[in-house]
């Protein structure tokens, strides 16, 4: 005679295990956003501090202008290639390891939102204004003329603090 579990003995375990679940998802899951708030921090400081570094050792021009000037437009892919690459004190960019280039880089890639897995930039003006709401589209909004860097996601974190204002 072969000895097994009944239906019963089964469904049983399985609603015990189904029980567990339910208690257990809902603290993974306040992890897991905690964990995302803590990157979110970290990655702001990490772009802040690098955007500071680089404005001080380029006679306070903040990244983004191509070649330092600070008359033409910042624009985001040179705000990435003057940060993740090497420069001259006039800003022109390189690879890393380019004789002549002194400064830098000052990331190894860009950070991303860990939200929504984006980096890219919104780049504003000298007169823009930063948005009411975030758009939660890219990974950073940044204005060269004032240094601040804001992230790109709307709602707020498990203390009610808005993404916007980290």
């Amino acid at each position: 005679m072969k000895k097994a579990f009944s239906l019963v003995e089964l469904l049983i375990v399985i609603s015990i295990l189904g029980i567990m679940a339910a208690i257990a998802l809902p603290a993974l899951q306040d992890h897991s956003k905690k964990a995302k708030e803590a990157a979110a921090k970290d990655n702001l400081r990490i772009l802040r501090t690098a955007i500071e570094l680089y404005a001080t050792q380029h006679n306070e021009v903040p990244p983004g202008h191509a070649d330092g000037d600070v008359l033409q437009p910042p624009d985001a892919l040179t705000f990435a290639y003057q940060l993740c690459g090497v420069s001259t004190s006039a800003g022109q960019t390189a690879a890393p390891g380019t004789a002549g280039f002194e400064y830098g880089p000052y990331l190894s890639d860009m950070p991303i939102n860990p939200f929504n897995g984006e980096w890219g930039l919104t780049m504003l003006g000298k007169n823009d204004s930063f948005p009411a709401v975030p758009a939660g589209t890219l990974g950073w909004y940044y204005k060269a003329a004032t240094r601040e860097t804001r992230l790109d996601w709307p709602g707020t974190d498990s203390e009610g603090v808005l993404f916007y204002d980290y």
